[in-house]
C-alpha cells in the first residue's frame, strides 16, 4: 500500500512538473517586442510609452513588451546600445523611433541580419542610408510636412504678407525635424511671409527658449515663432513673456502634448498638430506582430504606412 501511495505521489509530481514545464515553453513562443524611443523627458514619448503598455496589457497573451527611451534627444549612442541590448535579449521585433535618421541605420542593419524584424515609427530613417545597406524598413507614421503646413497655414491667416517669423527646428539631422521645417516654410512662402531664420532647439524646452530669445532680440519686429515640437514651443512662450511680447508674438507648435493645452486655451499658443502619440507605437507594434504571425520577411514589408495628423486650435475641441 505505501508503495502504491508513493508511486501515485511520484506520478502526480511528474504530471505537475510536466504541466509547469509546458507553460514556459508556450511563453517562449510568444513574440518579444522591444520599443526603443527618443527622450522620455519629452511628454510625447512618455505618452507613446503609456499607449504601448496599455496595448500590451490588453493583449498580454499575444506578446511581451520591453520599452526603453533615452534621457535626452541627442543621445544616439545610448539608443544604439538599446538596440544592441534588444538583439542580445533575442527579441522578435524592434519598433524604433530613432534619435538620428542616419546614425541608427548600422545598428538596425545588425538587428535585421540577426533575423529580428524592425519597424520604424515617429522619425523616418534616412532613405539613402537604408538603400546603401540594402535595407527595407517600413515607416509607420504621419506626413510631418503636411502636418506642419496645416499649422503654418492657420498661423498665416492671422498674419500679413511681408511680416517676419522665425522657425525653431528640432534636431537638424532628423527627418521629421527637416520635414516640419519644410511644411512651415511651404505655408509661409504661400502667404508671402518672411522667414528670418531657422535654428535648432534640439526638441528641448530650454534650448527652444534660448533660440527663441535670441531670435526676438535679433529681430524686434518678429511677429511669430514656429516651433517644430511643443516642448520647444513651451520654451518659446517663456521667451515671448520674458521679452514682454505676450499677445504680440504668436507661437505655434507640433504634437499636442498635455502641457500645451492650457496655452492653447488662453492664446499663448495659437495652434499645434496632433499625431496621436499614444497610438504611434501601437501602429508599429501591430504591424510587427502581423508580420511575425504571417512570417513576412523584412524585405517584403510595405515601405510606408501613413497615420493621421490633424490641426489643433483653441476652438477645435481636441
Amino acid at each position: 500500500m505505501p508503495l502504491n501511495r508513493r508511486t501515485l505521489q511520484t506520478a502526480a509530481v511528474l504530471a505537475l512538473a510536466g504541466g509547469l514545464l509546458a507553460q514556459p515553453a508556450f511563453a517562449q513562443d510568444k513574440p518579444k517586442v522591444a520599443l526603443v524611443m527618443k527622450s522620455l523627458a519629452n511628454e510625447f514619448f512618455r505618452t507613446m510609452e503609456d499607449g504601448a503598455k496599455a496595448h500590451q496589457k490588453a493583449h498580454a497573451g499575444e506578446y511581451t513588451l520591453l520599452a526603453n527611451g533615452i534621457k535626452n534627444e541627442t543621445d544616439t549612442a545610448a539608443q544604439i546600445k538599446m538596440i544592441e541590448q534588444a538583439v542580445a535579449q533575442k527579441v522578435s521585433a524592434i519598433v524604433l523611433a530613432p534619435a538620428d535618421s542616419k546614425a541608427l541605420v548600422p545598428a538596425v542593419k545588425a538587428a535585421v541580419d540577426k533575423g529580428i524584424l524592425v519597424v520604424n515609427i515617429d522619425n523616418r530613417l534616412d532613405t539613402d542610408a537604408l538603400k546603401e545597406k540594402s535595407l527595407n524598413v517600413p515607416f509607420v507614421g504621419p506626413d510631418n510636412r503636411a502636418g506642419a503646413k496645416l499649422v503654418g497655414d492657420y498661423l498665416a491667416k492671422q498674419l500679413k504678407a511681408g511680416e517676419k517669423v522665425g522657425i525653431i527646428e528640432g534636431v537638424s539631422t532628423t527627418f521629421n525635424a527637416q520635414q516640419r521645417t519644410l511644411g512651415f516654410q511651404d505655408a509661409m512662402k504661400a502667404a508671402n511671409i518672411t522667414v528670418v531664420g531657422v535654428q535648432s532647439g534640439q526638441w528641448e524646452i530650454e534650448k527652444g527658449n534660448t533660440v527663441a530669445a535670441g531670435m526676438l532680440r535679433e529681430h524686434p519686429d518678429l511677429v511669430a515663432l514656429l516651433a517644430g515640437n511643443d516642448s520647444m514651443a513651451l520654451g518659446a512662450v517663456a521667451a515671448v513673456k520674458a521679452a514682454g511680447k505676450t499677445g504680440k508674438v504668436q507661437v505655434v507648435g507640433y504634437d499636442n502634448i498635455n502641457a500645451i493645452k492650457p496655452m492653447l486655451a488662453d492664446g499663448r499658443v495659437l495652434a499645434t498638430a496632433d499625431q496621436y502619440a499614444a497610438k504611434q507605437a501601437v501602429f508599429g507594434i501591430e504591424m510587427a506582430l502581423k508580420a511575425l504571425a504571417a512570417k513576412t520577411p523584412q524585405a517584403q514589408l510595405p515601405a510606408e504606412v501613413k497615420t493621421e495628423v490633424v490641426l489643433v486650435t483653441k476652438g477645435s475641441g481636441k
